[in-house]
């Protein structure tokens, strides 16, 4: 394999979390299909449903959005962190940091065997991600951050904590959506990344930075920043073709949130995305970016390279839309992505703990036989 190899065909672990199909457009999670649980799951649902492969009934459900809430807040000395941080500090590097911090608060922290203490750690960061999530946004603002409310669930908690005012419906619905559809997916980068953490004998505190650490990258979950920066710089309608004949067909740039590694067809969180943003669109009255996105994929969508290629929008696409409507800072979009994704990277760790070591092997394709030369004759 070469060395820029992706690993592309190697099947590294047996998960029961979520299955994809790329040919077809398939996602599921624990047996249900993606479309049924946008319709119908909350967050808390996934959540429960990722660790126990099951869905919650009434009492379970409403226990687990009651702990999730209730130990949401983070320390002050967590707090202070924050606000000692450079304001122009990328929003993934504080939450990365300040995540790092919550273990050495946390008094079952270093406990790396017990599966029933690493799920209430998850469930205790569920809810303190949020958390970070919300202050970060007020704090580079010069503003207090605000306190999660124990009745509120994981979205309408950030949307309250982001103004201090009762949550907007339409807001909070078109934000659960989107924490259920981006909460697992398979070995992808950053999952896989949390399983070779854990694998060491590592703590979740650890192998949930190192997740955060992965997603960080453009090429993982930075895509939806570009992808809104990409809107943004096309700015108006009427610049969309001349926007794609100057830069796309050129072969200068790529259109960000098109394709996928994975899907080969339509990504079924695409359409879901698409949904919601449009009703977002219309509640707020920003329709201009909605439907730049929706002219930007059809005028793609007809060319001969990207229906060759079997390119579509991704979930980066739209969720773009999603969280710029929700009047996110481009620079939060991929701390969301991680709200989301605590999710599937603890019920990852929980099934990877007390596994072996991960340890693939390389091949080695550097010279051989060279002599030693003395440092002064070279």
């Amino acid at each position: 394999m070469a060395e820029q190899g992706g690993l592309e065909e190697a099947v590294v672990a047996d998960i029961s979390t979520s299955f994809i199909d790329g040919g077809i457009g398939e996602l599921i999670y624990c047996g249900y299909a993606i479309e049924d649980l946008a319709e119908y799951a909350t967050f808390e649902e996934i959540l429960f449903l990722l660790f126990n492969s099951r869905l919650p009934n009434r009492a379970e459900y409403d226990g687990l959005r009651s702990t999730i809430a209730q130990n949401a807040a983070i320390p002050a000395e967590v707090v202070q962190m924050l606000k000692s941080l450079p304001k122009d500090t990328a929003a993934m590097a504080a939450l990365r940091t300040a995540v790092s911090m919550l273990s050495a608060f946390d008094s079952d922290g270093e406990n790396l065997t017990d599966k029933e203490a690493a799920k209430a750690k998850a469930i205790r960061l569920t809810g303190q991600i949020t958390t970070i999530c919300a202050a970060w946004m007020r704090i580079v603002k010069g503003e207090e951050p605000v306190a999660p409310r124990a009745d509120l669930s994981v979205a309408e908690n950030f949307v309250y904590m982001i103004s201090g005012d009762e949550p907007d419906a339409t807001a909070c619905a078109a934000l659960d959506v989107y924490l259920v559809l981006l909460a697992e997916h398979g070995m992808n980068a950053s999952t896989f990344t949390t399983r070779v953490v854990t694998a060491t004998g590592s703590d979740m505190h650890s192998a949930i930075v190192a997740g955060i650490g992965a997603l960080k990258g453009p090429s993982h979950g930075g895509a939806n920043s570009a992808a809104m920066n990409m809107f943004l710089e096309i700015g108006e309608l009427d610049n969309v073709a001349p926007w794609f004949k100057k830069y796309v067909k050129s072969g200068q740039r790529r259109i960000m949130g098109i394709g996928h590694r994975v899907y080969k067809s339509n990504d079924p969180r695409a359409g879901i995305l698409r949904r919601h943003a449009e009703a977002l669109a219309d509640s707020s009255g920003k329709r201009k970016w909605y439907e730049i996105a929706v002219k930007l994929a059809e005028t793609a969508r007809a060319d001969e390279y990207f229906i060759k290629r079997n390119l579509y929008p991704n979930v980066d696409y739209y969720s773009a839309i999603v969280l710029y409507t929700l009047d996110l800072d481009i620079d939060m979009f991929t701390p969301l992505f991680a709200m989301s994704r605590i999710a599937g990277w603890s019920a990852h760790v929980i099934a990877q703990m007390g596994g072996r070591l991960i340890r693939p092997k390389a091949n080695y394709v550097g010279p051989r036989d060279r002599k030693w030369t003395p440092i002064d004759e070279r």
